[in-house]
């Protein structure tokens, strides 16, 4: 291994641990270190990469600096550092998963949570305003958003997620894009190696058939159908961690009851104190899964690395798959014409996730008053999530 590579490791552990805000904040860091000090890459060639990234399902900040491992080191590069990125945040959430039973009912955890949980609900309302005033940009992308959110409200089935996603792709596709680019689809599509899509739709069906089939009183049926679960959440989902969110709470505590609410809360605030990315916080969520339903600490320690590899494998298999062929793909409109439809729709998910979590505070004002002030602080000053996150744990022990 040459030099060079051990040194942009060290600088991807570094940045790991330093990599807070989610992707905004990541692609300045990126930019700063990577590019103007390090010269990884250029800055036309980061800024495609994070292009590919926002078009790919999958964490975006994951896939763009896995992008630049593969342009420094090839594959080994690419996989070392996947691993140096999501394992230190994603092994401190599954360490939460185990002793969240233990802390849970304590009073000095309660009260903290009394502040922090409302906090993480005005940090998703945040998000889902700040998406919104991104991509609802014309009255398509703003009904779509509308009706994903109604259907989601009414429906809340984790199969309404990938048919809404997909009609929000064919729809703002359809209508931003010209005629001739059917040629040009045609053209790159020809090079596509089939065998790489079918093992990536593959590993999905194969696990969703298993899961259909093992007995539900089978020890291996949860963990199997939990792979399936975020392996299939990997595939769909757009917009990084901050659209991951809503879509695991509506399938996971609301549909599929595999936590509490207020489980789920005090996960996420946690994950949104810590560097890294925000798709480790699936680690906290497979090992309550499994905690919750009796497989015991070693279950947990299976579900935090189940749901990790689970919701990590599609987006780093998409963005080493399409890399190569980066250059004729970015010419294509009607892909990314789709994205728009897809955010749009996001968005909605967001919304109905910001309501769901904030209705069991129905009759707590206080509770309401602190997302208000959550919002504000995030809306009006340049205050981070980790220092919000701060002030709820130091208020909870005050008050």
């Amino acid at each position: 291994m040459k030099k060079r590579d051990f040194l942009f490791m060290r600088d991807v552990l570094v940045y790991t641990f330093s990599a807070f805000g989610g992707p905004q904040a990541h692609i300045g860091i990126l930019l700063r270190e990577f590019v103007e000090k390090r010269h990884y890459v250029t800055e036309d060639e980061l800024m495609e990469l994070n292009a590919l990234a926002q078009i790919l399902p999958g964490p975006s900040s994951t896939q763009t600096l896995i992008g630049i491992a593969w342009k420094v080191g090839g594959l080994r590069m690419a996989i070392i550092t996947l691993l140096i990125w999501v394992l230190p945040s994603a092994t401190i959430m599954g360490m939460a998963a185990i002793s969240y039973k233990m802390f849970a009912n304590r009073t000095l955890v309660t009260q903290v949570l009394r502040f922090v949980q409302p906090i993480a609900v005005g940090i998703v309302g945040y998000a889902t305003y700040t998406f919104a005033h991104r991509f609802l940009k014309t009255r398509v992308s703003t009904m779509l958003a509308i009706g994903s959110l109604l259907v989601t409200l009414i429906l809340q089935n984790p199969y309404a997620f990938p048919i809404l996603i997909l009609l929000g792709g064919i729809i703002s596709s359809a209508l931003e894009t010209q005629p001739q680019e059917n040629e040009l689809r045609v053209k790159l599509f020809a090079n596509v190696n089939p065998n790489k899509v079918a093992y990536f739709l593959g590993i999905l069906l194969a696990f969703a058939a298993l899961g259909a089939v093992v007995n539900r009183t089978s020890p291996f049926s949860l963990p199997i159908r939990l792979f399936e679960n975020f392996y299939r959440n990997g595939i769909l989902v757009h917009g990084g961690g901050q659209v991951l969110v809503p879509l695991m709470y509506t399938e996971f505590v609301e549909v599929k009851h595999y936590l509490t609410s207020s489980g789920f809360l005090s996960g996420y605030a946690l994950q949104q104190a810590l560097p890294g990315p925000t798709f480790s916080f699936t680690s906290f969520l497979g090992g309550m899964a499994l905690g919750n339903n009796g497989y015991g600490v070693w279950g947990q320690v299976l579900g935090s690395v189940i749901a990790v590899i689970g919701i990590n494998l599609p987006g780093f298999i998409l963005i080493l798959f399409i890399v190569p062929f980066w250059d004729d793909l970015k010419k294509i409109t009607r892909i990314k014409n789709s994205l728009s439809g897809i955010n749009a729709v996001a968005v909605g998910f967001m919304a109905t996730a910001f309501i769901l979590l904030a209705r069991p505070f129905y009759d707590n004002w206080l509770a309401y008053v602190i997302m208000a002030g959550t919002f504000a602080l995030l809306y009006f000053t340049k205050i981070k999530t980790p220092v919000v996150i701060l002030i709820g744990v130091v208020l909870g022990l005050i008050f």
